[in-house]
């Protein structure tokens, strides 16, 4: 089922997630949805805050943009209960997107490496190193399950300058082809 992306203001973007213990309900058709949205939507990652769901899972996959990255050939994953446990590398500036505040892209500075531990649907433990490009998609959908969002990452004169954007993202006054949930 496609669901709505909350968009920027909605609180639920703003809490950091809780933890989900296996057997959590319905957590199959959770997955389900997040990728339907997250295909509808044009997206290569999904945290469920930003579909209302204050939870620690999120979902990736790069097979839309990997003819510009061969790192991301074959990179899809669910990523439930994740902690990054290092941050290595240089720090590298990308422009980066929020399908929760659309309409928005700036250059956003990130560790080129991490290393990460996290549950997949099936709840088997993984820990795995990623760098390049999969590192910095995943540093952004996990800032969503601590309740950042990558404008948080920008200076501060940025963010003054993106002020009445913001606000009027906040209001609902966007223009996107996929389902949104304003928050007011």
């Amino acid at each position: 089922m496609i669901l709505p992306v909350y968009l920027y203001g909605s609180p639920v973007l703003r809490k950091r997630a809780e933890e989900i213990p296996e057997g959590y309900p319905g957590l199959k058709g959770i997955i389900e949805s997040m990728f339907e949205t997250m295909y509808h939507s044009d997206g290569i990652g999904l945290a469920a805050p930003q579909i209302g769901l204050s939870i620690r899972i999120f979902i990736v996959d790069a097979s839309p943009v990997e003819s510009d990255d061969e790192s991301l050939k074959d990179f899809k994953r669910v990523f439930i209960n994740p902690e990054i446990i290092s941050y290595e590398g240089d720090n590298v500036i990308y422009n980066e997107g929020c399908l929760s505040i659309p309409g928005i892209r700036e250059d956003v500075s990130r560790e080129s490496k991490i290393t990460i531990r996290y549950q997949d649907e099936h709840f088997e433990q993984h820990e795995e190193q990623f760098e390049g490009y999969p590192a910095r998609i995943i540093q952004h959908e996990f800032d969503h399950l601590e309740g950042k969002l990558f404008t948080d990452k920008i200076s501060l004169l940025r963010r003054r300058l993106l002020k009445s954007k913001l606000n009027e993202i906040t209001r609902g006054k966007v223009e996107v082809k996929y389902k949104i949930k304003n928050p007011r």
